[in-house]
């Protein structure tokens, strides 16, 4: 899917430069269950070219990937609900690395991330956590973009900023690369999408459920 210029500036109607060059090419589709199952793990671990967020140790014996949207409501449920107990069990106690990639589904989401990038590192995950629990407020508006600034005041950013952040093509072209690469190479086409030590899991999934998977992980390496 290729986002026209009319589009991106009806969706967005802040500074063109910016959102008129978000391309969210490849289409979004189904590309070979074994690709999708069977990632190369040196692939995976392969960071984008504006860097990896994460949290966790680097040497954790299990390496949790989430490729999210900001717009999407069971990336939000995730961050919100699930995401903290895996923190506190696994992620602070050194057993998980946590790595949050951009899979935009949309102009808005993809202004969500560039925003969250544009605050600093030590602020990345703030502003996402912030996008998700306001979700309703901006992203299911009926003035969403009129959201999104009411949301960037919130953390300080101003009118000014939050245009020069949206015409930034070094990151405009960074999430594009991560999104691109997750649909081309390990079959990403919806989100949330998971690779625990490198086996995808798509959608919903329970606190309980992740148990599961992570556990038997952790022993193995113990």
């Amino acid at each position: 899917m290729t986002l026209t210029r009319r589009r991106l500036l009806e969706t967005a109607a802040v500074t063109a430069a910016g959102f008129a060059a978000l391309s969210l090419a490849p289409k979004l589709g189904f590309l070979g269950e074994a690709l999708a199952q069977a990632p190369d793990p040196q692939e995976l671990l392969v960071a984008g070219p504006l860097g990896e967020k994460a949290e966790g140790k680097d040497d954790a014996p299990v390496t949790m990937i989430e490729y999210a949207s900001t717009t999407c409501g069971h990336c939000a449920q995730f961050a919100l609900n699930t995401f903290p107990k895996i923190k506190a069990e696994y992620v602070d106690t050194g057993k998980l690395r946590f790595i949050l990639r951009e899979f935009p589904l949309d102009p808005l989401s993809a202004a969500g991330f560039m925003i969250a990038r544009c605050a600093g590192d030590d602020k990345y995950f703030a502003v996402v956590d912030l996008l998700f629990k306001e979700q309703k407020q901006w992203a299911y508006a009926d003035k969403p973009v009129e959201g999104l600034q009411n949301l960037v005041r919130q953390i300080g950013m101003s009118q000014q900023s939050f245009e020069q952040c949206l015409s930034n093509q070094e990151i405009l072209d960074g999430v594009n690369w991560v999104r691109s690469r997750a649909a081309e190479k390990f079959g990403v086409n919806s989100t949330p999408t998971f690779f625990i030590n490198g086996k995808i899991q798509r959608g919903a999934v329970s606190f309980e459920d992740f148990k599961k998977i992570i556990d038997p992980l952790v022993d193995k390496k113990a």
